[in-house]
């Protein structure tokens, strides 16, 4: 029996206490898995739209958004695997704008529904600036799975505040332009300009929320 066993019992409760060290994947790993449910769920519905415009008019576009969207939740149905809840979305998203787009007779119902989706997700980022969880870690442990530690540790903490008032400004400045856009251009140059302008939008906004992140697991790494 060892002499000290208050002292061993005292470094091994000290040991216990230490928590593990924090691994995360690699920041390629991480958008390898991100990747595919943005493009599907929300980059290709409109691309396939504007293909489908292209070829075969108004009812073409409107035909290939709904036949990508449901046509992605078929397949994985007839291969027995979970639909993703991002493609779900998408599946009641699409319906209710092809459904309010052909009822009235007019395209511009396609773009004016997710036109006020993006505000009221500006609102969701900008309301939840200073909640306990704010919208932009629900939405990035949606789409990176991160260890509890990782996700309540006080640096991503304030990431995760500065994403959320990041995205929401800038999903105000893309919902104000397109429905700005909408309601004064021709459909023709609504679609070239706000695409155009909203691809930089976004993609600076995605790419400066990578840049932080990649720069917060840093800090993290160095910490623990």
């Amino acid at each position: 029996m060892s002499p000290f066993p208050l002292q061993e019992l005292h470094l091994s409760m000290t040991l216990l206490a230490v928590p593990p060290a924090v691994v995360m994947p690699r920041m390629s790993a991480i958008l390898r898995h991100a990747a595919p449910r943005v493009l599907e769920a929300m980059i290709m519905p409109v691309a396939t739209f504007y293909l489908g415009m292209i070829v075969a008019g108004i009812p073409g576009g409107l035909t290939a958004a709904v036949a990508w969207v449901y046509g992605g939740a078929a397949w994985r149905l007839w291969r027995r695997t979970e639909v993703p809840g991002s493609v779900l979305l998408a599946a009641v998203m699409i319906t209710v704008r092809v459904v309010l787009a052909v009822a009235f007779d007019d395209p511009r119902w396609f773009f004016l529904i997710p036109t006020m989706g993006v505000f009221c997700a500006s609102a969701a980022f900008l309301c939840t600036v200073g909640a306990r969880r704010p919208m932009a870690q629900r939405v990035t442990v949606d789409l990176v799975p991160m260890p509890e530690q990782v996700e309540l540790h006080p640096l991503m903490r304030r990431f995760f505040v500065r994403q959320s008032l990041a995205w929401g400004c800038a999903q105000l400045a893309n919902g104000a332009f397109t429905l700005w856009m909408l309601l004064h251009e021709a459909l023709a140059t609504f679609l070239v300009v706000r695409t155009a302008g909203v691809a930089v939008l976004l993609g600076g906004t995605a790419l400066a929320s990578v840049l932080d992140f990649r720069r917060t697991l840093g800090a993290l790494q160095l910490r623990a």
